[in-house]
């Protein structure tokens, strides 16, 4: 999907290059890649060349040349081989090696900005491999440059706030993950393993998604779900039974040409059992308190605390053992995080999953989790389907 150049985020990008005296960004992880070029990568192999004056200049896979020539933004391209038949090395040497030739060649060698401390980085587009810089890429850059420096938080800070066109994107995301909800619901039954139902709302995503409303060349879904006993965190999908008349909850990662959702949904063949309606009722009051709290202004540290406290208070001290709160964009983790020991404020323009959970000791629980834009009126949440999943199409 071509999409029009985002001068807005552009422009940001390059007046935090001219405050630190950047002479480039020099980006290899997908998700700057695209961001910078609205090129999503098929192998992470490629890279980009941003200068704080002038034409970027995109280095990528020669058999990518038609995605490149439809989709990015930047007209100098420079194409590498994937095999080439006298250099044995893997191709990311020869995107280095071309991406060292820009900066020289281009005299913006004084001070480079590299991605040296990423954490973490999204996929590429293949979303199989993802594909890691070595000792050797970091050292190549100081070896041509006068001063090398970390470009991880300028990009934190640029991207924290999304453009109109990022909030576009990111509603295709999260319109396809409330249609593959309603999908998902209508169709699974107890006694479907939890794989199968997985394997149902993923399977809608892609099908469905490709060619969505003639705005999407690639979407993804990435799931996580457990049913009764089985819900729990940072465990993987199961081959347990979907329960009757307990939730089934499903960890959504929806990914629309390289922009995410991150959200919590939950269904119920059958009638909620009492102790679930508790549950839940406590986690929709925390929840929607949350919700309300985050608006220009308002403080990260303030939102953790009053979140865990609200837990506490309805019984359940120390929970959850995840992060409440943080950003989504290019990525489906990406900052701000809301911690009660850090600090930061929430800003107009920010999108945020608020993600309140409890899990039972030995198994069961539920999370609620949805995706907030923040904007004059407060906050508005991006996915139709309801977080009180009582009130779902079934």
């Amino acid at each position: 999907m071509s999409w029009p150049i985002d001068e807005t985020k552009l422009n940001r990008v390059r007046s935090l290059m001219k405050d630190q005296d950047l002479s480039a960004l020099v980006m290899r992880a997908p998700d700057n890649v695209l961001y910078l070029t609205n090129y999503w990568c098929m192998k992470g192999y490629d890279a980009v060349v941003f200068p704080r004056e002038g034409d970027p200049t995109l280095i990528a896979l020669e058999p990518q040349a038609n995605d490149v020539q439809r989709n990015a933004w930047t007209k100098q391209v420079r194409f590498f081989k994937g095999y080439h038949e006298s250099d044995p090395r893997p191709p990311q040497y020869r995107a280095l090696d071309i991406a060292l030739e820009t900066l020289k060649c281009d005299g913006l060698t004084d001070k480079v900005a590299i991605e040296l401390n990423m954490g973490t980085q999204s996929a590429d587009r293949m979303v199989g491999e993802p594909t890691t810089p070595t000792q050797f890429y970091f050292d190549a850059f100081r070896k041509v440059s006068g001063q090398v420096v970390d470009a991880t938080p300028l990009l934190n800070e640029a991207r924290a706030i999304k453009t109109s066109q990022e909030i576009e994107r990111m509603r295709l995301a999260n319109e396809l993950a409330a249609l593959a909800m309603d999908y998902t619901r209508e169709h699974m039954r107890a006694g479907m393993k939890e794989s199968e139902v997985g394997g149902m709302y993923e399977g809608f995503v892609h099908g469905l998604g490709v060619g969505y409303k003639g705005k999407v060349e690639m979407a993804r879904a990435f799931t996580l779900v457990w049913s009764g006993k089985g819900i729990a965190t940072f465990t993987a999908t199961g081959d347990r039974p979907v329960q009757e008349n307990e939730p089934t909850l499903f960890e959504i990662w929806v990914c629309v040409d390289g922009y995410w959702t991150d959200l919590t949904k939950n269904a119920c063949p059958g009638e909620l059992t009492p102790e679930y309606h508790k549950l839940l009722d406590l986690l929709l009051k925390v929840f929607n308190e949350a919700a309300s709290f985050v608006r220009d202004g308002a403080s990260f540290p303030e939102l953790d605390r009053m979140v865990r406290a609200r837990i506490a208070e309805g019984g359940y001290a120390g929970q959850p053992s995840h992060p409440i709160c943080h950003g989504v964009g290019a990525r489906a983790h990406e900052p701000p995080y809301a911690h009660q020991a850090g600090g930061g404020t929430v800003k107009k323009g920010m999108v945020l999953a608020i993600e309140p959970g409890i899990y039972w000791p030995g198994g069961g629980g539920l999370r609620v989790e949805d995706n907030f834009l923040i904007n004059d009126a407060g906050s508005e949440k991006l996915c139709t389907d309801p977080d009180d999943f009582r009130l779902a199409k079934h």
